[in-house]
């Protein structure tokens, strides 16, 4: 008679802060028992000898099914939630957008009756709220109890109408503290980006290299530093998306050294790929904001990660195909990358393979921190006896060149095509559910979960971590 749905046999089994040879049971959908030798009483045994059994990925930064000025992205819930899993991410946080005088909480439901359907791992979402009127204000509480307790704000994008002053930030990071939240930002500096871009293309400078010259590293720094300065006075935590640059990461070990709880994200195009890309022909389809930067950045970025200020990689993923990139001047070209399928192969090759992290610092990064920062953890982040089944099996042997034809996210071009990495994610399990498994996709959508969270002070604070 069996005892368990699946015992994983012979695993390195690999937590956040140790690892040891054994094996792991999954029983209706949650972490059952670890042990060195489990009895094999299950109605499937999977032997992982030779590979690593980690706990499946958390991406708090994603953007599916995501439409502006009338064009969607490629990747819908259903294929970006595909191509997630195929990089052993079982939990995703995408955005709900407070649409113009529009409800914020409205927005989230919206988003889910597009998500539920199609989504085949669990996902979250942050708000983001997009005005500072006392409506806004009065449904952060509410929005909070409902589950989504994480907050984004912009400060750029003035002209497309998403952008908050100096004035909202500060009255929405007061608010949120109160009720229990976490607020985000997009840091860069709007007047130095809309100057400088008016400049280029006055002057006829319209390629791809002067998106990246649009928007020098100053225009973070000097965003990052305000943001902090503001959240510091209030003794609120302030999480940095996409943090691209080593002044950026300076103002962050700044602010923790002296005892303020700013937790910085990076993503793996940051860690990975240069401005030189921008010279290319083809330019355009590396055009993301913050932009690429330069590899004294990539390096102090990887020091980042190493000395723990920089608490998480998210992908960022949002996918435009090269057609949808094909503009005349870098202002028009839609800003974003797909990279969510190539995040762990190659954070798993550049950190780990390489030898700049050890595997326990990777876990940290991609799947632990977040897991706390928002609210997810123990539930997700770990692998833990309780804990749901999400499990990733590693191959560290197994090398591959990164190709567009190999790929599931819905694009026609990778940003990193011609990789070469070392470490590649051969089994993904969600809840139990084995839904990738050597390259076939075995899940279904609509198995995903919408996970409501709740953040809790101590486990905001990872200066341990």
């Amino acid at each position: 008679m069996s005892v368990f749905d699946i015992i994983i046999k012979n695993g390195k089994i690999i937590t956040a802060n140790g690892l040891f040879d054994g094996d792991l049971a999954i029983d209706s959908g949650v972490i059952a028992c670890l042990g060195k030798s489990i009895e094999n009483r299950a109605d499937k045994i999977i032997d992982v000898k030779g590979k690593l059994v980690l706990p499946g990925l958390v991406d708090p930064h994603v953007h599916m099914d995501f439409e502006i000025s009338g064009m969607a992205n490629r990747d819908d819930f259903k294929s970006g939630s595909i191509a997630a899993a195929f990089s052993g991410i079982t939990t995703i946080i995408d955005f709900a957008i407070q649409e113009k005088d529009r409800s914020a909480l409205e927005a989230i439901k919206k988003r889910r009756k597009t998500a539920d359907k199609k989504v085949v791992i669990d996902y979250s979402l942050h708000s983001c709220l997009t005005d500072g009127s006392e409506r806004t204000l009065d449904e952060i509480k509410t929005i909070v109890n409902y589950g989504v307790p994480s907050f984004k704000l912009f400060m750029v994008y003035k002209k497309e109408g998403v952008m908050i002053d100096d004035g909202v930030l500060y009255t929405i990071l007061e608010k949120v503290k109160s009720c229990g939240g976490l607020v985000g930002v997009h840091a860069e500096n709007v007047a130095i980006i809309d100057y400088l871009t008016e400049k280029y293309v006055k002057e006829g400078k319209t390629n791809a290299e002067y998106h990246a010259k649009s928007r020098p590293n100053i225009s973070e720094e000097e965003a990052i530093r305000r943001a902090v300065l503001l959240a510091k006075s209030l003794g609120a935590s302030l999480y940095i998306f996409h943090m691209s640059t080593k002044e950026g990461l300076m103002a962050v070990k700044e602010a923790r050294d002296n005892g303020a709880d700013i937790l910085a994200e990076t993503c793996p195009h940051y860690l990975t790929l240069s401005d030189e890309m921008y010279l290319r022909p083809d330019g355009n389809n590396w055009i993301m904001s913050p932009p690429l930067r330069k590899k004294e950045d990539i390096e102090a970025l990887w020091n980042g990660i190493i000395q723990r200020y920089v608490k998480v990689i998210g992908s960022d993923h949002s996918a435009w195909d090269s057609i949808q990139k094909s503009e005349d001047s870098f202002h028009k070209v839609m800003n974003g990358v797909g990279s969510i399928e190539t995040s762990l192969p190659l954070m798993f090759s550049e950190g780990v393979s390489n030898g700049r992290i050890s595997i326990n610092t990777l876990i940290k990064v991609m799947s632990e921190n977040a897991a706390k920062i928002f609210g997810l953890y123990p539930q997700k982040g770990t692998l833990m006896v309780g804990s749901d089944a999400d499990i990733v099996i590693v191959d560290p042997t197994q090398e591959r060149t990164l190709s567009c034809d190999d790929l599931h996210m819905n694009l026609d071009y990778s940003i990193y095509e011609g990789i070469k990495v070392k470490g590649f994610p051969v089994m993904t399990i969600s809840r139990g559910n084995i839904i990738v498994e050597n390259g076939h996709f075995q899940g279904k959508p609509g198995e995903g979960r919408f996970i409501p969270r709740k953040i809790m002070r101590k486990e905001i604070s990872t200066n341990g971590s």
